[in-house]
């Protein structure tokens, strides 16, 4: 028997702008007909891509188009994209909110859905109300949500609240309880929109460990859309990446991660600046900066083994001392891995001209995934900031197979923001019998 919980074919969902609703009696004529002497719906013809930015020329849009994956029992899947990428319409059709336009899809068991504050709850009833109504929808019986009762005003906890209406209810308050409930009673598919972002942190932290638990312990699946890469790394395993109401990328969490950040953000290996709008101050401007490699030529990839290289060109105009560059390094999880100052020409005097600054960073010590350089320069006595340039450039590291790696020996996934390579002693033995 397949394990396959949750089955999408071909499925697109297009919206007509400026209208309530999609459909006309006119549209809807015309679709009749068309039907009855057997052609192909002619509004499936028209329609362009979802690009907000965009005014176009079509009132007809389509918010997915063509999406095709499964998931299996127990999964956790991640599902990332930028605003008006099509997420939140994907979650609404598998939650049934709405209907596709065509294609198909396919559930296998009782669906839970936390898709924005206000969904699922009625205002005028009580906590406690709404939670024997939920319950009732996904066909528990009275015991059985009873049961389970105790356990989710805890999670929430808004014991206090718990006979008073919903609509009084903060915001986080809602959510808190809006999320114990979809994930206590015992739906086999839960899926959360990026409502948990209004949550305080320790509330997200608890969802969190609450939704890989549901997976693990109970092999319940998990679909969860959020804007936080961390979240998703630490929790998704598979991961869909949408862009536009198309799917860009299906497979592991990290390597589609690293594809949307490269695809969404405008960063690239080498940065130069038009000469009308470059950064700095009267004395020290910044020209450009680059990712080089060992033969100094542009590069966004780099193996484990290999040193990366950061090139600063900066024009000093007035006669300047004690100026430095800087570099901060990010990376896709937006951590802030380390500073380094070039302090090594602390004090120099630099007349006039254009000047170049490297830095290499060394071998075996960053792990596999995107990096983004921030690009500082300043002076000190006193101190003064010239320029600060964030996230201009970026670069990929990759995991490959080397006499080195401990890809040799581990095959799973690696967690950390560094990998160095340290001084591990030959192994003493402590038996002296």
């Amino acid at each position: 028997m397949s394990d396959t919980v949750i089955s999408v074919e071909n499925l697109s969902k297009q919206y007509r702008l400026g209208k309530v609703g999609r459909k006309t009696l006119h549209d809807d004529f015309n679709r009749w007909l068309y039907r009855v002497l057997g052609k192909e719906d002619p509004y499936l013809k028209i329609g362009e891509e979802n690009v907000r930015s965009v005014k176009g020329s079509s009132e007809y849009v389509w918010a997915l188009r063509d999406i095709n994956f499964e998931v299996k029992k127990g999964e956790i899947l991640g599902i990332i994209g930028s605003n008006g990428a099509g997420k939140s319409t994907l979650l609404k059709i598998l939650s049934k909110v709405t209907a596709p336009t065509t294609g198909s899809v396919k559930v296998k068991g009782r669906v839970a859905s936390l898709l924005e504050v206000g969904t699922g709850f009625h205002p005028e009833l009580s906590g406690r109300d709404n939670i024997y109504l939920n319950g009732a929808i996904l066909g528990m019986t009275k015991r059985e949500i009873a049961s389970k009762l105790d356990a989710i005003v805890d999670f929430a906890g808004v014991e206090r609240y718990i006979d008073t209406p919903v609509k009084r209810y903060s915001s986080g308050m809602y959510v808190r309880l809006a999320f114990a409930v979809a994930a206590h009673l015992e739906p086999e598919i839960l899926i959360v929109d990026e409502v948990l972002a209004v949550g305080d942190a320790e509330f997200q932290k608890k969802c969190l460990g609450k939704m890989k638990d549901v997976s693990e312990q109970d092999g319940r699946t998990v679909l969860f859309v959020s804007h936080n890469m961390d979240a998703i790394t630490r929790l998704c395993e598979g991961c869909l990446y949408l862009s536009n109401g198309g799917l860009i990328k299906n497979g592991p969490t990290e390597y589609v991660i690293a594809q949307y950040l490269q695809k969404e953000n405008s960063v690239k290996a080498h940065f130069e600046y038009p000469q009308n709008m470059l950064p700095g101050s009267d004395s020290v401007q910044l020209l450009s900066t680059r990712v080089i490699n060992t033969e100094y030529s542009t590069t966004n990839n780099f193996r484990l083994d290999e040193k990366i290289g950061i090139e600063i060109i900066f024009r000093v105009m007035k006669e300047t001392n004690d100026f430095v560059c800087g570099f901060n390094l990010y990376n896709y999880k937006d951590i802030h891995l380390f500073t380094s100052h070039d302090t090594l020409n602390v004090g120099k005097y630099l007349k006039p001209g254009i000047y170049k600054s490297n830095v290499w960073i060394p071998a075996n010590f960053l792990t596999h995934g995107l990096h983004y350089c921030g690009i500082a320069g300043m002076s000190y006595n006193p101190f003064l900031v010239h320029f600060h340039e964030i996230n201009k450039i970026s670069f990929n590291v990759v995991d490959t197979q080397t006499n080195n790696s401990i890809r040799n020996y581990y095959t799973g996934q690696l967690p950390g923001a560094v990998r160095p390579i340290l001084a591990w002693s030959d192994l003493i033995s402590l038996d002296y019998d």
